[in-house]
């Protein structure tokens, strides 16, 4: 069955869905993009999600390509990622590949398999953009667990429409929705058992915490938290386009800033600033402990040594320092002094 000749029905849901996905094409697909890929695991989301975009990507004469990952966590995990494929194959996508990966430990097995994933989508794209079925209730999932940790507005933002290459058309559509366009078109979904796995804490988010939260605050609460992360997106933007332009000013030929420049900026501004400096300058694992050590050589200068931020070598530290009325981000010697 080929893209052109494969038809929704109208039903609601599938209204639903291929609003979404027009919606997100006409808005974010490159002009130069030989196709459109979508991350298949078989579920519903990204079930519905393949089905819409066949047919909205074929009014374009845009083929669409299912990308199917196994991640060989659970016997018969092949099995599965083969029927994915398969199915993908009816609904009209113009190949569907399977690419098995290892996972490994670091981070955890959530992060550990969410890199395994990415990479293997990234390798198998194949210059197209990627298609994601995250839908509006795992936004809420996220800005709720981003609450949770307390990091700041950057934390519940959630999920954006579009980080090239990777693209989520369904942030405003409900899970709900997806089942029912994969009940409209006859398809049986695969619902991963670690979905139901109360051991993960977005799981018990997804069970427990967020029906409770409807009950007791009357519904709404998932369209809620979705539309705050959303507006908190909007205006982090803004902040940011100002936070480069403060950068750009304090930011002199070798790379050190001007401690003048950022003392007098709003703390907010300037800690966006030194934030994208210091992950420019190699910095990783950055927390908000760091970045308030970084700032106190600012606004709080009592002449503290530097401060070492995640990003070193066995060998060397990455350490912001202030020397003379700049911050320098600089490696140092790990080797005790003879």
């Amino acid at each position: 069955m080929s893209g052109a000749s494969f038809r929704l029905p109208e039903t609601p849901a599938a209204l639903v869905l291929r609003r979404a996905v027009r919606s997100w094409l006409a808005e974010f697909l490159p002009a130069d993009a030989p196709a459109v890929a979508v991350a298949l695991s078989g579920g519903p989301d990204s079930l519905a999600l393949t089905a819409a975009t066949v047919v909205e990507a074929a009014a374009r004469d845009l083929p669409v390509d299912a990308l199917v990952v196994d991640h060989g966590l659970q016997a018969g995990s092949d099995r599965v990622a083969a029927e994915a494929a398969a199915t993908a194959r009816t609904l009209g996508v113009r190949e569907a590949r399977v690419r098995t990966v290892r996972v490994g430990t670091e981070g955890g097995p959530e992060a550990a398999a969410r890199t395994a994933r990415y990479t293997a989508l990234e390798s198998a794209r194949d210059g197209c953009p990627v298609l994601l079925g995250h839908t509006l209730d795992d936004q809420a999932e996220t800005v709720l667990l981003g609450l949770a940790r307390g990091s700041g507005a950057r934390s519940i933002q959630g999920m954006a429409a579009c980080t090239p290459p990777w693209g989520r058309p369904l942030l405003g559509v409900r899970r709900a929705d997806t089942r029912r366009l994969c009940a409209d078109l006859g398809l049986v979904p695969y619902d991963d058992p670690h979905n139901a796995s109360a051991e993960y804490t977005r799981v018990r988010i997804r069970a427990e915490v967020l029906p409770l939260l409807e009950e007791v605050l009357g519904g709404g609460v998932a369209e809620a938290l979705a539309r705050t992360g959303a507006q908190l997106r909007e205006d982090s933007a803004v902040l940011d386009a100002l936070a480069a332009e403060l950068l750009a000013r304090a930011s002199d030929d070798t790379g050190a800033l001007s401690v003048e420049i950022l003392a007098t900026a709003p703390a907010a501004l300037r800690r966006r600033a030194l934030r994208t400096w210091l992950l420019a300058g190699g910095a990783n694992a950055l927390t908000g402990k760091h970045l308030h050590a970084v700032d106190a050589l600012i606004a709080d200068w009592r002449g503290q040594g530097g401060v070492a931020v995640g990003g070193g070598t066995p060998q060397a530290r990455l350490v912001a320092a202030r020397e003379h009325g700049r911050l320098t981000l600089r490696r140092h010697d790990r080797s005790p002094a003879r």
